[in-house]
């Protein structure tokens, strides 16, 4: 069982260390243990009780009302989802209910709650305001050292699974002519992000060449006379020097006849005189992308 100091409770769970002292002395919500130098602990379970009641605060109710809860009622509230609870709420809880089945690497209950999403929101919003949110709370946990890689990969190989199989689902392409060759550039391993803007793009009837993760230019130089696109797509996310990024980015903008090069991910690896690339297009989200389609 893991432990965990009050700044991480914090970090997990968006409540404020204040408030949870506040919480443990007004209510006794939690309590937690105390280390050799009376320095709070708190358990697994002290951490998914939070996120309940996190969610639960989020949808309206009062941390009064919620403190006065046994374990079995608070977990009986978290499974009701009333139909006038507000977006915003409800993409909370979601967020919440991943971290938890991530945390427990419960696959079944992981499907459940993205499933229940997608029925909601439909699978764009749910990626955008459900799993984008999961996943950057999962690189806080990451750099608290409480998320393993190996809870990270769980997480994401069920979140590819699901992108892939709606890719599977849409309609061939109709929009033939202008075909997006999608790609991660060379030590880019993080795929989610290219998986949804391939659906994007599919579902809005265009043709795309998936090629996938940490593919060397020297392929892409390659494929490109075959495929003939008119748009590459690629990610940066992996941390590098900006000047191995803009050398990669220079090279890919001179491939291909009058095609555009589209880029996304990580802004600050960009170069600072993006403007003078040619033909490339700076991507700042899945909106920015649907727009342009």
């Amino acid at each position: 069982m893991e432990s965990y100091q009050i700044h991480e409770l914090e970090r997990m769970t968006g409540i404020k260390a204040h408030t949870i002292r506040i919480w443990e002395k007004r209510y006794a919500l939690i309590v937690p243990d105390r280390t050799d130098t009376n320095r709070r602990s708190y358990n697994d379970a002290q951490v998914k009780k939070l996120l309940n009641v996190s969610t639960l605060l989020a949808r309206g109710e009062k941390i009064s009302k919620i403190a006065a809860l046994t374990e079995e009622e608070l977990n009986g509230m978290i499974e009701l989802q009333a139909p006038d609870v507000a977006t915003d709420s409800m993409c909370a809880g979601y967020i919440n209910d991943l971290v938890k089945s991530m945390l427990a690497f419960d696959e079944q209950a992981f499907e459940k709650i993205f499933s229940a999403a997608v029925t909601r929101f439909g699978i764009y919003d749910t990626i955008v305001n459900v799993v984008y949110p999961f996943l950057s709370k999962v690189g806080i946990l990451w750099n608290i050292s409480k998320s393993a890689p190996i809870q990270e990969h769980f997480a994401s190989s069920i979140i590819k699974r699901k992108l892939m199989a709606a890719t599977d689902g849409l309609m061939p392409p109709t929009k033939k002519s202008k075909t997006f060759l999608l790609f991660l550039p060379p030590d880019e391993w993080h795929e989610i992000g290219l998986l949804f803007a391939n659906y994007i793009i599919r579902s809005k009837g265009y043709a795309t060449v998936y090629l996938g993760q940490n593919v060397p230019l020297e392929n892409i130089e390659q494929i490109v006379p075959a495929v003939n696109p008119k748009y590459l797509l690629l990610f940066y996310v992996h941390i590098r020097p900006v000047e191995e990024v803009e050398a990669q980015l220079k090279k890919l903008s001179k491939m291909g006849d009058k095609a555009s090069l589209f880029v996304a991910g990580n802004a600050e690896l960009f170069p600072e005189n993006k403007h003078k690339l040619k033909n490339i297009i700076y991507l700042t989200g899945a909106g920015s992308l649907l727009n342009f389609l």
